[in-house]
């Protein structure tokens, strides 16, 4: 999962990075040779990371998984029946036994399925919101510090083969980005089942298919 988080923050960062270097070119303030290299791949995975860290309610956010958990346990416990009762049942009922059973996996994996789709397009939702925001940054950032051009390293197409350390502002940009948010609020214990979850999302929490959130930025 997490390599497919990361392949999706290079996408949104290619796309929103293409035009940066122009862009801070073409609003360069007075200070002309000023320039900046910057990771915008690093800097939206450091800040989705950090957002999950928190913990907070408000940034959670849970595929419907239409009751997985029970759906779950009656396949197992199904399945201990006909494991304890095998041999006395005729081959008609153990038939039909296999065949429910059968029936109930495949629903319970295209729930699976459909949850991870969910989950998936949540979370590049958010990377593509907190992408959009984080130009937003940059560029309040290269204005009020004096950059006339900031370039993209984590984009293999800008033409930078060599850059000095102290020109990356990549943790300057994830600061500023974390300063101009709104402090997220403590995480707190879970109490009880569902007590802790934002009304109308719902999340699986079976051992088969485990449970899956992502975090609004």
């Amino acid at each position: 999962m997490a390599s497919n988080i990361k392949i999706r923050v290079l996408a949104v960062a290619l796309a929103l990075t293409g035009c940066a270097s122009i862009r801070a070119l073409a609003q360069g303030t007075a200070d002309s040779n000023k320039v900046a290299i910057v990771s915008i791949q690093d800097a939206i995975g450091q800040h989705h990371r950090r957002q999950k860290r928190t913990g907070s309610p408000a940034a959670e956010v849970c595929p419907q998984t239409g009751g997985n958990e029970d759906l779950n346990d009656d396949v197992e416990n199904l399945k201990k029946q006909l494991q304890a009762q095998g041999d006395k049942l005729s081959d008609e009922e153990r038939g039909n036994r296999v065949k429910t059973i059968s029936d109930k996996q495949k629903v319970l994996q295209r729930n699976y399925e459909d949850a991870q789709n969910e989950y998936q397009q949540a979370e590049q939702e958010i990377v593509n919101r907190l992408g959009k925001r984080m130009m937003d940054i940059l560029e309040k950032y290269a204005k009020t510090n004096g950059y006339s051009v900031v370039m993209d390293v984590s984009n293999p197409q800008t033409p930078v083969l060599y850059a000095s350390p102290n020109t990356n502002i990549t943790k300057e940009l994830v600061d500023a980005y974390n300063a101009d948010s709104p402090a997220a609020p403590a995480a707190k214990p879970a109490a009880g089942n569902a007590a802790a979850r934002p009304s109308g999302a719902a999340c699986s929490t079976s051992s088969s298919y485990g449970r899956h959130c992502a975090q609004k930025p």
